[in-house]
Formats: C-alpha cells, sequence, structure tokens
C-alpha cells in the first residue's frame, strides 16, 4: 500500500481540492492518506476528517512542517511514500506512474517526483516572465524540488529520514540522491500554483534564498549542494531561445532583490522565519 503524508498548516483553502483529487482516481485499498494539521487555527483538519475514512487526520499543536513529516511517518502504514505539500494538486493516476519505479528493485531509484504544471494564467506579467525562465533552467527541470511532491521508495526514506530540520527539505532531499537515484516521472503531473503579484513571487523567492543558503550550511560540499542559476545557464537560455531575453532580465531582477531580502535573515541565522504566500492560495 503507497502512504501519502500531507502536512498541513492552516490549509482549509485548499486542502480539499487535493484530497479530492486524490480519492476521486483511487482505490481503498491501494492508498494510505495521512493529514497531519500542524498548529492549525483554521478548519483544516474538519474539512480532510469530511473526506471520510480514507483519510485520516493527526493533530499536532507545533507549526512545523519537519514535526508533521515526522509524525506522519509515525502514522504512515507503507512503501513506496510520497509528501505532498497541501497546496498543490495531484492525482491518484499520477501517484501511481510515481511509484511504479520504486517497486522495481533492479532501477536503482529510490525517489521520484513528477512534471511541474504552473497555470499562470492569472498572474502578473512579472511572474509569467520569471516562471517561463525559471521552468527552463537544468536544474529545476531535473530536481526532485519545486513540485510540492516527492516519492520515496523504503531505502530512499532511509536516506531522508536523517536529514536534518531544513526549510528548504525538498532541496535537501533531491540533494541526497545521486542523478541515477532519482527520477522525474513522465506521465507524472502536479499543479502548482505560482505566485500572482510581484510581491507574493519576492516572499517565495527570498524564502528559497535564505533556505538554500541553510542547505549549504548543512552540506559538506557547497558547491554540489546548490541548486543556485548560473550566468552560463542564463546567457546559454536566451541563446536558445532570445524571446526570453525580457524574462531573464525580469528573473535577475528577482534574484537581485531577493539576495538582498534574505541577507539579514542569513546573517543572523534566522532560518525559521516562513515568508508565506497568500496568493498562491485563492481560488
Amino acid at each position: 500500500m503507497t502512504s501519502i503524508v500531507i502536512p498541513a498548516h492552516n490549509e482549509a483553502q485548499v486542502i480539499g481540492r487535493l484530497l479530492d483529487s486524490l480519492l476521486a482516481d483511487s482505490s481503498e485499498d491501494e492508498t494510505d492518506i495521512v493529514v497531519v494539521c500542524n498548529g492549525c487555527t483554521d478548519d483544516t483538519a474538519r474539512i480532510a476528517a469530511a473526506r471520510g475514512p480514507r483519510v485520516r487526520v493527526v493533530e499536532i499543536p507545533v507549526p512545523s512542517k519537519h514535526a508533521a513529516l515526522r509524525a506522519g511517518d509515525d502514522h504512515a502504514r507503507g512503501f513506496p511514500r510520497l509528501y505532498v505539500d497541501a497546496d498543490v494538486v495531484i492525482g491518484g493516476a499520477d501517484v501511481r506512474a510515481l511509484t511504479e519505479p520504486l517497486d522495481d528493485d533492479t532501477s536503482g531509484v529510490l525517489a521520484t517526483a513528477p512534471e511541474r504544471r504552473v497555470p499562470l494564467d492569472s498572474c502578473a506579467w512579472r511572474v509569467r516572465a520569471y516562471y517561463r525562465v525559471w521552468q527552463r533552467l537544468p536544474a529545476v527541470r531535473e530536481g526532485l524540488f519545486g513540485r510540492g511532491v516527492i516519492a520515496v521508495s523504503k531505502a530512499g526514506h532511509a536516506r531522508i529520514a536523517a536529514l536534518p530540520p531544513l526549510m528548504a527539505d525538498d532541496l535537501a532531499a533531491s540533494l541526497a540522491f545521486a542523478p541515477e537515484e532519482r527520477l522525474v516521472v513522465e506521465g507524472a503531473r502536479v499543479v502548482v500554483r505560482p505566485p500572482r503579484t510581484w510581491p507574493d513571487l519576492i516572499k517565495r523567492r527570498i524564502r528559497a534564498a535564505v533556505s538554500t543558503a541553510q542547505v549549504e550550511q548543512h552540506h559538506q560540499s557547497p558547491q554540489e549542494a546548490s541548486a543556485r542559476t548560473s550566468k552560463a545557464d542564463l546567457i546559454a537560455l536566451v541563446r536558445a531561445e532570445p524571446r526570453l531575453v525580457t524574462g531573464v532580465v525580469v528573473f535577475v531582477a528577482a534574484a537581485v532583490v531577493a539576495r538582498r531580502g534574505a541577507a539579514k535573515a542569513i546573517r543572523a541565522q534566522d532560518f525559521g522565519t516562513w515568508l508565506r504566500d497568500e496568493s498562491s492560495r485563492q481560488h
């Protein structure tokens, strides 16, 4: 049985759409869904429980994703195991596609993630321009991070269970596996809703800059621990697709603003302040 662990902190706006998608195309004996409500002060737990006995709700008082993931592990029943952010949408067929490579002991694959679908129609033009560049970057295409979903085998779980509590848990998990041990599965899709406004995008990028710095500090080889974008990556993009030049300018501007915004937190070693983007949670 595949276990799906969903950490959720005040996700009443979005938890229902994820659970409905997971339940619509899977049988009762196929998936074990655990929603871990951590420090919630809204109706997340009630909404999740209303989906019926196929969804088990665990409540913990502390608002911590790391603690929620560990609590989910304590209650999950099977492998392969998926960790799914509450604000994305993925279906049962996609879950099956993610777990199939993990059931093959000869493949060497320990972790998988789906391809992203990032709907940009309701976003400001600078946000659209940013994501058209971001989605084309080699590290973004190949890494398991930034998708809101990661699936692991039992051996893969042992690898990530030893990770310290980090803001960029998905980046740390992706970097825990060698390229041949991780796989972005073609045919599996997840809808990742982007921020709608430039200020909300900057919040996300500041958080990413701070959390990436934390991951690098915990890694023995910082050069290999980063998913940072190089100047060469951007130049290669523009050469391949000259129409992206405006997007690259926007991308660089966002990076500069975010780096400045993150500098104070990094100096203070403040890796606990979570700058949450609410615009992506709007229906």
